[in-house]
């Protein structure tokens, strides 16, 4: 069945005031624009910046294009329900989101110690939102007005839309929807579900069956009318008769219930696989998982946007730039974005510790090269502060412009988690092409310098078009560019699904050679992650290794943190791996770093050039045998020394011998 068109719908009545130059944040700018009320009242977690980069500002832009009328609470007072009251009761409902990042990852790091600073805040000011903002908001919103609908969304919904493992609180926690006591939830990039749910209220009938929409997430008895339920809620060999469901009619996949995957980490991977199974929008059924004596009903995911629907998307009359109530405070989210254009949506990489997947779904979604001319032309003309310089033509991966599979026919019947690994689909076509002539029709611009590429570049792909790395190098690239191999070792890989240490060498020598022709000077900066599930000690230390063999003293480095809804969040948990079948007769067998101090001894084997760590590697070292890596020789890793200043056992003046006896040359 063929999708409305997401700007096809009748426009509501009220679409005559026309657009707002920033959506209303108080009664007195909704005075100013004659209304006496909200249709929609979006509450955030973010700081309202209207521009496309921001979440609640697409949404709201969206509704308005609709007719609606939508305001914004933005980063609200929780400690009581006046604030979600302020634009007072919203004809339709309530939209909330926490923001542009799940509120626990945006609070604390990966060691769970709780952050300072908030780059979605003026002024950087941490604290300015709850933990789980989803569900202290809707809360909030059901004190102020209990009787209007509450439909939740973001990415912080997204992904806890089923029973999902919380690693704040180190248990597996119920859909974010049943908690929250929402409506409905909606998932991915929602701008279908919302503008039909908006469309079906206002006509006064009622939301209907949103069971029957797309990327919904509802609270139900059964499910539809003429489903037949495929039974996951067991492994594959567990005892028991499975029956299977009758042909031609529609399947929903039911998974195993909450309590179940909280008494059985088996079960738990194993939902975990199927609802990634079940993530291609053109074959992806509906989930069911119960929740006690709730059935929660997760159905298809959405349908990805045409070409012509993401442009009307991004060509709508944003402001670009922060609501004037920030006037004269720094939103370094926004400061970060305002010169960069994003190009498309959604990433086929399918990596395991990521949630891009999960949230904007794996076929792209690319706008036209005219939408993204229009909008860099709009930073030229309009951004305060423009040199020239555009500072990225992006997304989730910079090189995966117009990219996809070759076939329909194979698409549309492909469940394959990643369309990279264990190597590039032979189907899908990796013509980089239509992004360099994009590139090269964006730096022709008058009045533009440069335009930088500040995305991630997918390497594996990129090495498939050596056209493509030479317009990078040549043109696009501010003296670094980013890179993922993520590790060097084929364990962690696998279980990553990342490729080989082999393609980033490929591209590298492609980058190096780039360079070189094109008499410049730059250098790769690898993205790495440590303590990832299936990582031991040894392999940290031949990653060490290997940064220090090819040169690279990375600062930017992460440990490895359980994102709700990640496979690898699975593995952590579990102890299985969810990328194959999970059968009850495999053992858990993937060891991970949990404990704080094998944790942060990853990161410090990442940032082997850093006095503060040798102490921390010494010891390791020393424990794995390895005491052939400690001294002052070129084959060493770290040290016999300490430099003043820094702690740790051996401190002494720079350069100075250790206290327990003379330091050898080479």
């Amino acid at each position: 069945m063929a999708e409305k068109g997401l700007f096809s719908y009748r426009k509501f009545w009220a679409h005559r005031f026309g657009p707002a130059p920033f959506l209303p944040m108080s009664r007195e700018e909704m005075a100013e624009r004659g209304w006496d009320s909200c249709d929609v009242v979006l509450v955030t977690g973010d700081a309202y910046v209207d521009h496309p980069s921001f979440g609640a500002a697409v949404i709201g832009r969206v509704l308005e294009a609709q007719g609606f009328r939508v305001g914004v609470v933005a980063q609200p007072d929780w400690s009581s329900a006046e604030p979600f009251a302020a634009l007072g009761k919203p004809n339709l409902f309530f939209g909330i989101t926490a923001g542009n990042m799940d509120s626990m990852v945006n609070r604390y790091t990966s060691d769970r110690r709780i952050r300072s600073n908030d780059a979605y805040t003026p002024d950087d000011e941490g604290g300015k939102r709850p933990d789980r903002a989803v569900l202290v908001y809707a809360q909030r919103c059901r004190e102020a007005f209990k009787d209007v609908p509450v439909v939740i969304g973001g990415i912080e919904a997204s992904l806890r839309r089923l029973a999902h493992y919380d690693y704040w609180s180190d248990k597996v926690r119920r859909s974010v929807l049943l908690d929250a006591k929402a409506d409905v939830l909606v998932y991915g990039n929602a701008e279908r579900a919302i503008v039909e749910i908006a469309h079906r209220l206002a006509s006064g009938k009622g939301m209907g069956d949103p069971r029957l929409l797309r990327g919904v997430a509802v609270a139900a008895d059964a499910p539809p009318e003429g489903y037949a339920v495929l039974d996951e809620t067991r492994l594959t060999d567990d005892p028991g008769t499975r029956t299977r469901p009758p042909r031609g009619v529609p399947l929903a996949v039911e998974l195993p219930g909450f309590e179940a995957v909280v008494a059985d980490r088996a079960l738990y991977a194993h939902a975990a696989r199927i609802a990634h199974l079940e993530s291609n929008p053109l074959n992806g059924r509906p989930l069911m998982q119960r929740h006690g004596d709730r059935l929660l009903w997760v159905s298809s995911p959405p349908a990805p946007l045409s070409t012509a629907e993401l442009d009307g998307v991004f060509d709508l009359p944003y402001a670009r730039a922060p609501h004037p109530a920030y006037a004269g405070r720094r939103i370094p989210a926004w400061e970060m974005i305002r010169h960069s254009v994003q190009i498309l949506r959604g990433c086929f990489g399918g990596c395991s510790f990521c949630s891009i997947t999960a949230h904007e779904g794996r076929i792209i979604q690319s706008r036209s090269e005219d939408s993204i001319l229009r909008e860099v032309v709009a930073i030229r003309d309009g951004g305060e502060g423009f040199t020239g310089v555009v500072s990225d033509l992006g997304g989730p991966s910079a090189n995966m412009y117009r990219l996809g599979c070759k076939s329909p026919k194979v698409e549309a019947a492909c469940r394959r988690l990643s369309c990279l690994y264990p190597r590039v689909c032979d189907n899908l076509n990796t013509d980089h092409g239509p992004l360099i002539r994009l590139y090269e029709r964006a730096r022709a611009l008058p009045g533009v310098k440069k335009v930088l590429i500040g995305s991630g570049v997918r390497f594996d792909l990129a090495v498939k078009s050596p056209a493509y790395v030479q317009a990078l190098v040549a043109h696009h690239v501010g003296g670094y560019l980013k890179i993922a191999p993520e590790h060097s070792e084929p364990g962690p890989l696998a279980l990553m699904l990342k490729p080989g240490i082999g393609e980033f060498d490929r591209f590298r020598a492609m980058f190096q050679a780039a360079a070189k022709k094109a008499g410049k000077e730059f250098y790769l900066i690898p993205y790495l992650i440590a303590a990832h599930p299936g990582t031991t000690d040894d392999d940290m230390l031949n990653l060490a290794l290997w940064l220090k063999k090819n040169g690279f003293r990375v600062d930017q480095v992460q440990t490895f943190l359980p994102a709700p809804m990640a496979l690898s969040s699975a593995m952590y948990y579990s102890g299985f791996n969810p990328l194959a079948p999970v059968r009850r007769a495999d053992a858990p067998g993937i060891a991970t770093a949990k404990g704080l101090k094998q944790r942060r001894l990853h990161k410090a084997f990442l940032r082997y050039h850093d006095a503060e760590n040798w102490p921390t590697l010494r010891e390791a070292l020393q424990r794995m045998g390895r005491t052939d890596l400690i001294g002052p020789g070129k084959a060493h890793l770290v040290p016999a020394w300490q430099p003043r200043g820094t702690g740790g056992a051996g401190e002494g003046r720079r350069g100075a011998p250790p206290r327990s006896g003379p330091r050898k040359r080479n």
